[in-house]
């Protein structure tokens, strides 16, 4: 049986933290920056874990 490949869009948003869970970027925080206040874009600029509802979809496809 062939290998399982993974999806080329999820490996460039996501990445794993070494206790198993998925980080993901912020939207809204690519352009379009000038009306957002200082604090909004501060807010956006970390980094957020994936929700629970979500993580089997991702994990899936990242393949791990």
């Amino acid at each position: 049986m062939a290998k399982l490949k993974t999806n080329s869009g999820a490996k460039k948003r996501f990445t794993l933290t070494g206790s198993g869970k998925i980080k993901r970027k912020h939207a809204y925080h690519s352009h379009i920056l000038t009306k957002k206040t200082k604090k909004r874009k501060r807010n956006l600029d970390h980094f957020a874990l994936l929700e629970k509802a979500d993580y089997n979809r991702v994990h899936e496809m990242l393949v791990l």
